[in-house]
């Protein structure tokens, strides 16, 4: 809470020419000896401010080095709110909320509940989520493994991880750090972590910015061609866009597209149950014929 506490009494002051120290202990509801240490990390920091006693002194910072307060807009601070507020939705609590509310207060700039601009990032699993981002979050900090039970497609493994990064992508939360077991740069999933647990410290390497160009993570090697119902065309849509299917005379829709292999492909079209049917490649209709074959006996004779 610390450094949102700095972020918000340095935002103060850009907004306004003096603050009194009793005035940020009520907004961040601590004592006037904690603001005058965070006072004094700032400075340290290279922040030139000044106290100035009596009436109608304060903090300020100096002249000279002060932002225009008007360089942000109500819409760009609007922006920012939603920002802070969407890391709320990971947590499950309210702390950047919170914290620009009593930045807000008194202000024509900050907007102080604004919903123009709203931004989710949790997920189905807003339980087993949160805990994780936040060991690792710590583990970064701290520059300390993490260690975990990880499940690929291939196998499930026991990883020991230098953590570097956390990353929102693909509608799904990441970790990237350097992977001892694989001597390289790897992202891994939260949602296939288990046992997580973070370990000894670790001398921090340069690290690279992770790849995250869908080609580079998700290879295109495999083509196929289906052909698909209309009433699927929503899902092409949503998925692909309005231009990843042409219409066939008898209305259905042809579909031609690139996957990382057979068993995605295979698993895709299988989603659609009835309403797809597999044209090509002829090795992965033929694969498909079995599985319907193999469903047909599973399923025929129980009532």
């Amino acid at each position: 809470m610390k450094m949102d506490r700095l972020i918000g009494i340095l935002s103060l002051l850009l907004q306004q020419e003096k603050v009194t120290a009793p005035e940020l202990a009520r907004r961040f509801e601590v004592s006037r000896r904690t603001i005058q240490r965070d006072i004094d990390t700032l400075c340290r920091a290279g922040i030139p401010l000044a106290t100035t006693q009596g009436a109608g002194g304060g903090i300020s910072i100096l002249e000279g080095y002060r932002v225009d307060r008007t360089l942000l807009t109500g819409p760009e601070m609007q922006a920012i709110l939603a920002g802070l507020r969407s890391l709320d939705s990971v947590s499950g609590s309210r702390q950047y909320a919170l914290l620009m509310e009593k930045l807000s207060a008194g202000s024509g700039t900050l907007p102080p509940c604004g919903s123009e601009l709203l931004i989710d990032l949790s997920s189905w699993y807003k339980k087993s989520l949160p805990p994780k981002i936040q060991q690792i979050q710590e583990a970064i900090g701290q520059h300390r493994t993490v260690c975990f039970l990880y499940f690929s497609p291939r196998e499930e493994s026991v990883r020991t991880v230098e953590p570097y990064s956390l990353v929102f992508h693909w509608s799904a939360w990441y970790l990237w750090g350097w992977c001892r077991r694989r001597e390289d740069f790897r992202l891994f999933k939260l949602n296939r972590m288990t046992r997580l647990s973070v370990g000894e410290p670790f001398s921090p390497r340069s690290a690279p910015l992770p790849d995250l160009e869908p080609e580079r993570v998700f290879p295109a090697n495999y083509r196929v061609t289906v052909l698909f119902e209309p009433s699927w065309r929503w899902r092409l849509v949503e998925e692909y866009g309005p231009d990843s299917f042409t219409r066939e005379p008898d209305g259905r829709l042809r579909f031609s597209g690139s996957f990382p292999d057979g068993e995605s492909a295979l698993g895709w079209v299988l989603t659609f149950g009835e309403g797809a049917e597999l044209l090509e490649p002829a090795e992965l209709r033929a694969r498909l014929r079995a599985v319907a074959q193999t469903l047909a006996d599973r399923y025929k004779g129980r009532e």
